[in-house]
This record gives structure tokens, C-alpha cells and sequence, in this order.
């Protein structure tokens, strides 16, 4: 059989998982702090019909080896965690990130959990959580007969608010979580990310301090998606996908043609 065959097959396998990833892209490009996944490719093991350097006679040698690829694969999917553009919502429950760090919220099961969306609201109990009722870490909780529209959080995470009829008082202190390896960060889902053991353990500081961005009240951080650059990645994923079934019906041809050679 030949080997074109498996490797056309192989590479229309590959653009269906690189298609499937623009389209999460594309789908995503309205999620609040979402970040662009990008997928990577790699070549599958070679027959080597002949070695470099092997010997070609008496005190000779091959300059170059005779080796045929046999395919491609989605070796990994790499997402860009690159700063999105911060826009204006005038909400103050509204915190956008500039520069490094994340979000850290306490999962139902007692794990946290990292996020770069900065869309919070209020629970029963006057705290800070999320649109999943996921609570913010450090734990923020509003004075009593204080409105969400007296908080005042500073860039280096102060967060203060005024009760009706008080004065303006200091109730918390929001940090950030930032990692050596990101990209290693398992996406739970939810605008959500976990720990793994290829991102590293995290490194918690406030903002502002030892690498971490700062916090812009009143702004949330968008889609890192540029739907230009997706739309351009889906025509040269369809592209690629009809070369790789060209080089199945062309592989078939040749196979035809040989079949036909005795009568």
C-alpha cells in the first residue's frame, strides 16, 4: 500500500483538530478574558531506507541519507496568553488586569482556581464572586448598608467602600496569582484555569508588586481572539484539508493505474 495514502489521511486528521481549534477560537471571541488557542504540528517517524554517512563503496560514504516521512500530528495545543485590550464598563464590579496575574476564586470542592475574568458580582451575603457564585480570594466582603457603587479599588488591590452615612473604610486586599508556565495551566472551563505540574505552583503577591499587573476598576479585559487572523487560519486550514484529499484521490489514481497493468 502506499505510504502517501497514510500520510494524506494523516494530515486531513490533523487540519479537522486544527479547524476544530479556530473554531473554539472564533466561538470565544466575546468570552471576557479569554486567551487564543493555538494548535502545533509535528512529523510522525520516517522510514530511513538508507543511513547518512553510511558506507557507498571503498572509502566512501553517502553525503545525505533517503528517509520518507510518514505523516503529520497535533502535537499540542498552545494557548497565547498575551494581553487583551481592557474595555471601559464604568461597572464598579468590573475589574480588568494590565500585565501578569490572575484572579484566584474558591472552587465548590475547596480548590482554587485561576481566571483572568474580572466580571464580579454580588451574593447573598454581601461578597465578592463570580457569575458561577464562585467566591473571590481573598475573601471581600461589603460593610453592611454599604451599595457596590461606594467600592473603590485602587490599582495595587486596596479595596475600600463607604457605608450610608460612614466614611470610607479599608475591607480587603486583592492579590494576584502569576506562574512561571502559564501555558501549562489546565483550562477547566467557566473562564477558569487549574494548576498542573507543568505550570508551577503559584506566585501570589499584590498587585503591582514582584511582576504582578495591576487592577483598573471599572474595565473588563476581552477576547484575546483576532477574528481576522481566525478567519484567515480557517481558509488556510480548508486549504490545506482539500491538498491532503487531493493526495488521496491522486495516491488511489496511481493504485488504479497499477491494478490495470495486467489484463
Amino acid at each position: 500500500m502506499m505510504r502517501s495514502l497514510w500520510s494524506a489521511a494523516s494530515g486531513m486528521v490533523a487540519q479537522q483538530k486544527n479547524m476544530d481549534v479556530v473554531a473554539h477560537n472564533i466561538a470565544n471571541v466575546n468570552t471576557y478574558g479569554n486567551k487564543k488557542v493555538r494548535a502545533e504540528f509535528q512529523d510522525l517517524i520516517y522510514q530511513t531506507l538508507r543511513d547518512a554517512g553510511g558506507a557507498s563503496g571503498n572509502g566512501t560514504q553517502y553525503p545525505q541519507g533517503l528517509q520518507i516521512g510518514l505523516g503529520v500530528r497535533v502535537a499540542a495545543t498552545h494557548r497565547v496568553f498575551t494581553q487583551g485590550p481592557l474595555q471601559t464598563t464604568d461597572n464598579p464590579n468590573d475589574l480588568g488586569i494590565q500585565g501578569e496575574g490572575f484572579f484566584q476564586v474558591q472552587m465548590p470542592d475547596g480548590t482554587t482556581a485561576y481566571t483572568r475574568d474580572g466580571s464580579f458580582k454580588l451574593d447573598s451575603q454581601r461578597r465578592l464572586v463570580t457569575s458561577d457564585g464562585f467566591l473571590l480570594i481573598p475573601n471581600i466582603t461589603l460593610d453592611e448598608n454599604a451599595t457596590m457603587d461606594s467600592v473603590v479599588v485602587s490599582n495595587d488591590g486596596r479595596v475600600s467602600d463607604t457605608p450610608a452615612g460612614g466614611q470610607q473604610t479599608e475591607i480587603g486586599q486583592i492579590t494576584l496569582a502569576r506562574f512561571i508556565n502559564p501555558e501549562g495551566l489546565y483550562a477547566y472551563g467557566k473562564n477558569l484555569f487549574l494548576e498542573t505540574a507543568a505550570s508551577g505552583t503559584p506566585i501570589v503577591s499584590e498587585p503591582g508588586t514582584d511582576g504582578a499587573g495591576v487592577i483598573t476598576q471599572g474595565t473588563l479585559e476581552m477576547s484575546g481572539v483576532q477574528i481576522v487572523e481566525e478567519m484567515v487560519n480557517m481558509i488556510v486550514a480548508q486549504r490545506a484539508y482539500e491538498s491532503n484529499s487531493k493526495a488521496v484521490t491522486t495516491s488511489d489514481s496511481m493504485l488504479e493505474i497499477a491494478n490495470q497493468l495486467k489484463r
